[in-house]
């Protein structure tokens, strides 16, 4: 990705994500509404890459969920490579700068799972999605929305922008895409993220607070999520949320 971030993004930090996953509330929910979105609109699925695939928990997710005839990853960091290679064993791996992308015609569908937030150029790692998927593929993004819920966390996590809606839709729309779908997601609990975001953190602290609290809270967040999903499923488009998910499509 970007200087700014291979400058600031802790490289040890793939060690605690790899811990952190398989029991967070927050990758558990997100998992579950990435390959919605996917069985959804990708229904010839064949060809898979995901640009920024850190530790492999969502291809994991992906390659338990669908029988693809290529799946492969991309990353900036080798440390999050040698993760994700324990992880996801049958996929394709690369290290590489996703603004560098030069893949033309290749995939069904590319995912981006949080992960253009942190790069200064998001509009060419945007084009180059364009030019990697075959015409008629899906591009499947998450970001972090609502600048007004920007917080040390974001610094923390080393982002450049927490994304709008209308924001994320121009600038897919402006590399080729049709956008065909867009929904916020972490509505119900989006009270909870602003209030504790007025807290003064600790740096320690705060990189615990939200993806990982105590177990108690931790299940109760997994069982508010489950009741958003169904909404999200219902066809429910809510306004507010801490994340944004959109589902565009080469022409």
């Amino acid at each position: 990705m970007t200087n700014k971030m291979k400058s600031g993004f802790p490289p040890e930090a793939f060690d605690e994500l790899s811990m952190l996953e398989d029991s967070s509330w927050w990758f558990r929910s997100r998992n579950q509404i990435i390959i919605w979105a996917i069985k959804k609109y990708a229904i010839n699925l064949q060809d898979y890459l995901e640009i920024g695939c850190g530790t492999g928990y969502v291809l994991k997710g992906i390659d338990e969920a669908f029988k693809v005839r290529s799946l492969n990853g991309d990353e900036y960091y080798k440390e999050g490579l040698e993760h994700a290679k324990i992880r996801v064993p049958n996929a394709s791996f690369r290290l590489i700068d996703a603004t560098k992308m030069e893949d033309q015609d290749l995939y069904d569908a590319i995912g981006a799972f949080d992960v253009i937030e942190h790069i200064d150029n998001d509009q060419l790692v945007l084009l180059n999605c364009f030019q990697a998927l075959k015409n008629q593929g899906h591009l499947f993004l998450t970001v972090p929305q609502h600048m007004w819920l920007w917080s040390v966390l974001d610094e923390q996590a080393c982002h450049v922008r927490r994304y709008s809606k209308i924001e994320l839709k121009q600038k897919v729309e402006k590399a080729g895409f049709k956008v065909i779908d867009s929904s916020s997601f972490i509505s119900f609990l989006v009270p909870f993220m602003w209030l504790s975001r007025q807290r003064h953190y600790k740096k320690s602290a705060a990189s615990q607070g939200e993806l990982q609290p105590p177990a108690w809270l931790n299940l109760c967040f997994w069982v508010v999520m489950q009741l958003e999903i169904i909404f999200l499923k219902l066809g429910v488009r809510l306004p507010v949320g801490g994340s944004l998910i959109l589902v565009a499509k080469k022409p």
